[in-house]
């Protein structure tokens, strides 16, 4: 029996242990090896979020990377996660006119060929935005729709039933569950999986989980036995940790269980082995199996939502005080409604947690977002409908209530937003940047850091190398080191 495979060390990969700083030279090292070993999907970090990441910390023109993973992986599906809010920080969704742009423009570069939308965080996308489908689709695109998976008394077995009949009947090419938090155990894929594939219609289903509490790799395994024919899985040093399962390691329980792929195993070894030796280049995080922690299935929080919390109550002086607001942020999710821990929502919770353990008063200060999730902004599926009432009655009271607005019906013309950002004359790839940065300072900052890193791999012809190293002018000397001797050269 033949599984498929999902590759995500790119994009998931590299935001759950590198905090998405995966740099274009990196890729493009082993893009054509991953390009050529047979996944069935591999996701791309081509997204706004991953756009504003490059520009504003890496210094590097996201357009070059959409540009050359497009041209070294011609032969296999290219994934990203999409929805129709998919600017980041603008939490109703940019006009339609501006999403449709960026998909056109992505999709034209050949770096798109599939989208992947949490489809129960949101609510039905169909009803929320009648547009957004029949749109992808005249792209041709593929649809994988996304079923979160949460623990919360209102996410029981009925509700995954009702979901998956919901998804099914939007009519997508793929639906997937998503473990963002990797809570799933063996006992409750045995119990849910077997409900979503009676209630997916026949569509195929994917997982897609985190190593975070330590059970993926058992929870992949009982999924192949219950009928599961598509796994999402990355490669190291970019798997395990709080990403994704190690392809190797699954390929290799996998085949123990009678299961076989069509993967090319030398190639993503190769890959593996180039893509160590960059990350032990630029000190970066190597991903390794983590040690069962119950904790996430108290509190729900991604690791990079965590990650940023140290930090900002560092910055606050409030860093002894973490484990106040982990506490928090479990009664803040039940007075919201059990929203699913996954962005936006977790950062949400967090926030507002961390709020209320420094002013000493719940609910004494509260942040817009909580607001407009009151309001309904994100649908029933956020968890609204079952808010505490007197804390929803409380913050619809408030004077800032009546200040934000719900999403807006106006469907601004393009031209009209373009003129906001430097006017007609503007190339499509110039005036998406700008609106993703909301101006043009860091773009400025980012051109004038020169040129992206380039990283070689240990089969660089020497000349290459040399050439690379002449253009360094802090570089004055080399030494070539052999078994039989060595070779100095100066003035490179």
């Amino acid at each position: 029996m033949k599984v498929d495979y999902v590759d995500t060390t790119f994009r998931d990969g590299s935001q759950s242990l590198w905090a998405a700083g995966m740099r274009t030279g990196m890729m493009e090292v082993i893009a054509e090896d991953i390009d050529q070993a047979g996944f069935k999907v591999v996701e791309v970090p081509v997204m706004p979020l991953n756009f504003k990441k490059m520009i504003r910390d890496l210094k590097e023109d996201p357009w070059e990377m959409v540009k050359m993973l497009a041209e070294k992986m011609p032969n296999t599906t290219k994934s990203f996660m999409g929805e129709p809010a998919i600017f980041p920080f603008e939490i109703v969704g940019a006009p339609e006119a501006v999403v449709k742009l960026f998909y056109e423009r992505i999709t034209a570069t050949g770096v798109l060929n599939r989208v992947q939308i949490m489809a129960n965080i949101f609510g039905n996308v169909n009803q929320l935005y009648p547009w957004y489908l029949p749109f992808l689709r005249s792209l041709d695109l593929e649809i994988a729709l996304a079923l979160s998976y949460t623990i919360s008394p209102r996410h029981t077995d009925e509700y995954y039933a009702q979901k998956t009949k919901e998804l099914a009947e939007m009519k997508p090419d793929v639906i997937y569950l998503k473990d963002q938090g990797g809570l799933l155990t063996v006992d409750r894929i045995r119990t849910l999986i077997p409900i979503i594939l009676e209630n997916a219609n026949g569509i195929p289903v994917e997982l897609h989980s985190h190593c975070t509490t330590g059970l993926a790799d058992l929870v992949y395994m009982e999924a192949l036995k219950l009928g599961v024919r598509t796994l999402h899985t990355a490669i190291p040093p970019l798997a395990d940790g709080s990403s994704q399962p190690s392809v190797l390691n699954t390929l290799k329980n996998a085949k123990y269980l009678g299961y076989d792929s069509n993967l090319d195993i030398e190639r993503i070894q190769h890959a593996s082995d180039r893509l160590m030796s960059m990350a032990i280049q630029d000190n970066m995080p190597i991903g390794a199996p983590l040690p069962y922690d119950y904790s996430q299935y108290v509190y729900q929080i991604p690791g990079g939502v965590i990650s940023n919390l140290k930090h900002q109550l560092k910055d606050l002086g409030l860093e002894n005080r973490l484990e106040e607001v982990l506490e928090e942020t479990v009664r803040v999710r039940e007075d919201l409604g059990y929203p699913v821990m996954i962005t936006p929502y977790s950062q949400f919770v967090v926030s507002q947690s961390a709020i209320n353990v420094a002013t000493g008063e719940r609910y004494k200060v509260i942040i817009d977002e909580i607001i407009q999730f009151a309001q309904g902004i994100f649908s029933e599926d956020s968890g609204y409908t079952w808010m505490d009432q007197n804390l929803k009655d409380k913050i619809l009271s408030l004077p800032r209530a009546k200040q934000l607005s719900r999403v807006s019906d106006e469907n601004i013309p393009l031209h009209k937003i373009k003129e906001q950002f430097g006017g007609p004359d503007l190339s499509d790839e110039e005036f998406l940047l700008r609106y993703i940065m909301k101006g043009n300072q860091e773009i400025e900052a980012m051109r004038k850091a020169g040129p992206r890193k380039k990283y070689f791999s240990g089969t660089s012809p020497l000349l290459q190398v040399l050439d690379h190293l002449n253009k360094q002018p802090e570089i004055s000397h080399v030494q070539i080191q052999s078994k039989t001797g060595s070779l100095v050269l100066a003035n490179i």
